[in-house]
């Protein structure tokens, strides 16, 4: 196969960078031996020859060139040998978790004829691939023992969303391509390629606790400013990746055409149509988290059946999309691929944690020391292979401030408590743009008043630096929003906290929307025109008429 002497081909190439930069580490060290022994022997500078002087000044200087030469040597050697390499984190799935799963993998690598995956992981993405595992290093002949076995063949990390949308024969089409990769780790020489590239990358990235996963060859930014030796040692380690960098990603382009060559024998039809549910499964869970998730973790509470969400969500997207549901009623006959799971709400809410630690950080209040820190990730990368079990993460996420929600209390405990929140904000913006004589009750009235006037503009400017006071940094799904934006989402949230408390409306869930109104059991979706007309344009008129015609008091007070 012309994908595998390809591949071949560039791992050798890859590595014959390594054994170049290795002679010309050492290429210093072998001429001062030479002049040495000629220096012993006499041939070369003997004593008392008219030229001794001469070439005792030469071995000199090549002796101290090869010290140097060495010493920086050894600095890169070492930073190469001690970074740690990146890891996605991911929940790690034990055999007794997923024995049927775990079946299913074996008897697809078997098919393939290729080694199975070492291990299975999963973690909250629409995507898979093959982890290496990390070789821990015990000591000075640690080394050596790599040397003579072959490595252990990677991790299987399976996005979270595919196990529970698709069904179980969509799933092992779809991950036949990422199971045949194990071919590819098991050659030496690509293995020792992969390893060479991605540990020089790693000794850039030391210190900087960020995860890429995308090339080892990208560019450093982000990374940690450097000084001395280091500085010395990290400009060395740029040119090496520069010179692997075409051979490298030619390396992992023959991969990927080796890997779906091999894939193409075993269910190639199944295949494109589960690619079908890719696209569905990304939309379905990229709304839920920036829609539904995002509101719960602003609160602290973290949904524990994201995944299960994503199911609710895309059959929510079938019954009002046409082409979404096309296929969809025949697809519910098959076994869904979350089956294979012994404990799939466990499991579930391992992932739906970490979804909330990688995607949102640490919840309100939380103690500066837990292990997650920001949205990028954990300060300490965590692989599938080191990550905490399933059962480990359910004790983890009291410990780290998170309240477990179930979806039926959404509506009470992220839907109300959110309105409720903004409402206080609002209020508290209002009282310092236009100080009460005495404080009084928070109603309609008051703010619509406000609004008419035109001090839409200065109750934003006020809104906005008071959440910047006392809010945290917004998250990665987040979205920048003005000061206006901001007023918009607060009054809106002030006329659903007077619906709930005086016209028996009711908060609700949408899967694809997040938090709704319901009034007498009907969402609501025509309040966004006459609110955004009464913040920017200070017309309160349509917002009156509305609030009149679902039967809210202004007058009474809203109850925060």
């Amino acid at each position: 196969m012309a994908a595998v002497e390809t591949a071949r081909a560039r791992a050798q190439a890859v590595l014959r960078i390594r054994g170049r930069a290795v002679a010309a580490a050492v290429l210093p060290a072998a001429v001062a031996v030479v002049l040495l022994a000629g220096r012993v022997t006499g041939r070369l500078g003997a004593p008392g020859s008219p030229d001794a002087a001469a070439w005792d000044a030469v071995r000199w200087a090549v002796c101290a060139v090869a010290a140097a030469t060495l010493l920086v040597a050894g600095l890169v050697a070492r930073a190469r040998r001690t970074a740690a390499v990146p890891q996605t984190p991911a929940v790690p799935l034990s055999r007794a978790d997923a024995p049927e799963l775990y079946r299913l993998i074996g008897e697809l690598a078997d098919r393939l004829e290729v080694p199975a995956p070492s291990a299975i992981a999963l973690t909250p993405d629409c995507d898979s691939w093959l982890e290496d595992v990390p070789v821990p290093r015990t000591g000075r002949r640690s080394g050596r023992r790599r040397a003579d076995t072959p490595p252990p063949a990677p991790v299987l990390v399976i996005g979270s969303p595919f196990l529970w949308w698709m069904r179980a024969g969509e799933l092992r089409a779809l991950l036949a391509p990422v199971v045949a990769g194990t071919a590819a780790a098991a050659d030496p020489d690509i293995a020792a390629a992969r390893r060479f590239v991605r540990g020089l990358d790693a000794s850039l990235d030391s210190g900087s606790g960020s995860v890429d996963h995308g090339s080892a060859l990208g560019p450093a930014a982000g990374r940690p400013a450097r000084r001395g030796t280091r500085l010395l040692t990290d400009r060395i380690t740029r040119r090496l990746l520069g010179a692997c960098r075409e051979h490298s990603a030619e390396l992992e382009r023959a991969v990927a055409g080796w890997a779906s060559e091999q894939a193409k024998a075993v269910d190639y039809g199944l295949r494109i149509a589960a690619q079908e549910q890719v696209g569905l499964a990304y939309a379905g869970w990229d709304r839920l988290l920036t829609r539904v998730a995002l509101p719960a973790w602003k609160l602290g509470r973290h949904p524990c059946h994201l995944n299960a969400g994503v199911v609710a969500a895309l059959t929510e997207l079938s019954r009002r999309d046409r082409l979404a549901a096309d296929g969809y009623g025949t697809r519910l006959g098959d076994r869904p691929a979350c089956d294979l799971l012994e404990e799939p709400g466990t499991v579930d809410t391992a992932v739906s944690l970490l979804a909330a630690e990688l995607f949102f950080g640490a919840p309100e209040g939380a103690s500066a020391t837990g292990p997650a820190t920001t949205p990028a990730g954990p300060a300490t990368p965590v692989g599938p292979a080191a990550g905490r079990s399933v059962a480990d993460r359910s004790a983890a996420a009291a410990a780290e401030g998170w309240k477990e929600l179930d979806w039926a209390d959404y509506p009470t405990e992220v839907v109300d408590l959110g309105w409720r929140a903004r409402a206080a904000a609002l209020q508290a913006a209002l009282d310092r743009l236009a100080p009460q004589a005495r404080p009084g009750a928070p109603t309609l009235t008051r703010l619509l008043s406000r609004l008419s006037e035109g001090d839409g503009e200065p109750l934003a400017a006020a809104l906005a630096s008071q959440l910047a006071r006392t809010g945290r940094p917004s998250s990665l799904l987040e979205p920048a929003r003005s000061g206006r934006d901001l007023l918009v989402e607060h009054v809106t949230a002030m006329v659903c906290c007077a619906a709930v408390d005086t016209a028996g409306g009711t908060p609700g869930l949408d899967w694809l929307d997040g938090p709704v109104l319901l009034i007498g059991g009907v969402r609501r979706t025509d309040l966004a025109e006459p609110v955004a007309q009464a913040v920017e344009q200070g017309q309160d008129g349509p917002l009156r008429a509305w609030l009149d015609a679902a039967g809210v008091r202004l007058e009474k007070p809203v109850r925060l």
